[in-house]
């Protein structure tokens, strides 16, 4: 089976009108098109380090409402992209956009040049926390365009936001059911961060919004994970991308960023099942034997052996042991109880 690679190209804050509260990208002024020359260039490097034969190479326009740029542009791109497609070097497309600005004539043209995943920024499904954070798009909107996205073929990422103005848990675990049921391939979960220069920053000076905690974050994200694991719906990311300017804090206006949120919300889960596979009453002075999907062990044993320490002394263990064994599922475990 081939190691699925993507080659990322960024196309900032092109296309979108909009200003949503929890966001800074700045809009590009006085430039009407990207620098294409350049775009090449980046594809170019890329292959230079891929493998056809043993990767599946994905072209990746992210960073932007790509669907919403000029359609000169747009044609462009994803020619672009074709070409490389129809010789060899690249497999298919993926591409993210808004709810709002996905139409029948935008799928025929993203189908015919070899697109293969459109990712959608849905963010909420309640209308009152899509009207409070300013994305300009309804949750029918979300709904249409995840509808004509699956029905055309072509794979529908959903992205959601935890932890934004209006919303709450429930609306939250809602909205991950709903992208589930529109017929994701996979999702992307994103605790809220409050970024310098945006809306949401002047809210949170002012006290009309009080950022989650990244324990918080983690717990409420792990709700919306169990929603997706259980409907099949695979999570690709949990968390912003990782930059600099987010873990030395210079871009956070307030609250808290954590790059290993991710790790956090699958300690969290991994706990919760735990407690559900092992009986307290049979554990008393006897050994844990826990065997996970090597991928998971780590997760498992939780940040800093939290998890491990924690069940150890309140199930009166001797000791836990976590094995790596890659015949078990990644979210699934197997649990043996032994003497000394």
């Amino acid at each position: 089976m081939k190691k699925h690679i993507n080659i990322p190209i960024f196309i900032p804050h092109m296309g979108c009108p909009h200003n949503c509260i929890f966001c800074n990208q700045v809009k590009i002024s006085g430039h009407s098109r990207p620098d294409f020359e350049n775009i090449k260039n980046e594809i170019e490097n890329a292959l230079a380090t891929t493998d056809p034969k043993k990767q599946e190479i994905q072209l990746a326009y992210f960073g932007g409402s790509f669907t919403g740029i000029d359609r000169d542009d747009l044609e462009y791109l994803l020619k672009l992209g074709k070409s490389y497609i129809d010789s060899g070097k690249i497999d298919s497309m993926r591409c993210s956009t808004r709810p709002d600005y996905i139409n029948e004539d935008i799928i025929g043209l993203l189908k015919e040049n070899g697109m293969k995943t459109v990712e959608l920024g849905v963010q909420s499904c309640s209308d009152e926390v899509l009207r409070i954070n300013e994305r300009g798009h309804t949750s029918e909107q979300s709904e249409r365009a995840a509808k004509l996205i699956v029905s055309s073929g072509m794979q529908f990422v959903g992205q959601m936001m935890i932890g934004l103005p209006g919303s709450d848990e429930e609306k939250e675990i809602a909205t991950a059911t709903r992208i589930s049921e529109w017929g994701a391939s996979a999702s992307r979960i994103y605790p809220c961060v409050v970024l310098k220069n945006t809306k949401l920053a002047e809210m949170t000076k002012e006290g009309r919004y009080v950022p989650l905690t990244i324990t918080e974050a983690a717990e409420r994200s792990e709700k919306a994970f169990e929603v997706f694991l259980n409907h099949g719906v695979d999570v690709i990311r949990i968390g912003l991308q990782s930059t600099d300017n987010l873990t030395d804090g210079s871009d956070i206006a307030f609250g808290e960023y954590s790059e290993t949120i991710g790790e956090m919300c699958l300690s969290i889960y991994f706990e919760k099942l735990l407690r559900k596979n092992v009986s307290r009453e049979c554990c008393k002075g006897k050994i844990l034997e826990v065997l996970v999907n090597p991928k998971r062990v780590s997760s498992v044993s939780g940040y800093r052996k939290v998890n491990k320490n924690r069940i150890i002394e309140e199930f009166s263990l001797i000791d836990m042991k976590i094995k790596g064994c890659s015949g078990i599922g990644e979210f699934d475990m197997r649990t043996t109880i032994t003497g000394r």
